[in-house]
């Protein structure tokens, strides 16, 4: 990508100057400063990420639990039905398979709610993080004077243009995770 971008910046520069004269094609082959950045390896790699994560699942453990422990009680109830309903009275057996309904209709209640509860906590602990990774990156462009950083959409990035592990030592030093 930065390889075509340069030819192409040349051709242009090449036909200006036969237009312009060399003095101002000279001045705009101010070379671009180019940055690319793999948005995956971020989300993958990031302490940030394993942060939120374990933030999640330390809020969301106890109803965890709860939805499992309504599993094993309709399990149990299900159980004695099959058991014993030859035994049991008539009203006895009714009784227990209306509870069981009941108690697998309250169980997918609380199932979705768990979701969707999930899904909002987890979609807000990413918004944080992308907010932080850009901040990270805006930062890292000025310091360094990119004139453009590139993630997503691209087909191929070299090496030479790849700054994701400079952003990503970055976003460790923030999270107080020096590892490499």
């Amino acid at each position: 990508m930065e390889f075509s971008l340069k030819k192409t910046t040349l051709f242009l520069m090449i036909i200006t100057s036969l237009f312009y004269g060399y003095s101002f094609a000279t001045a705009a082959a101010a070379e671009l400063k180019i940055g690319f950045v793999n948005a995956i390896k971020l989300m993958e790699t990031a302490p940030q990420v394993e942060n939120a994560n374990r933030r999640l699942e330390q809020e969301f453990a106890p109803r965890q639990r709860r939805l499992v422990n309504a599993q094993q009680e309709i399990k149990t109830l299900e159980e004695r039905l099959a058991k014993n309903e030859a035994i049991m009275s008539e009203t006895e057996s009714r009784k227990l398979r209306r509870d069981v309904r009941e108690k697998k209709r309250e169980l997918r209640n609380q199932e979705d709610e768990f979701k969707e509860d999930y899904n909002i906590r987890r979609n807000e602990e990413l918004e944080a993080i992308q907010q932080t990774i850009h901040k990270v990156i805006q930062t890292l462009a000025e310091e360094e004077s990119y004139d453009f950083i590139l993630s997503e959409g691209v087909v191929h990035a070299s090496s030479r243009v790849d700054i994701t592990d400079k952003v990503l030592k970055r976003l460790r030093e923030q999270s107080g995770n020096r590892r490499r």
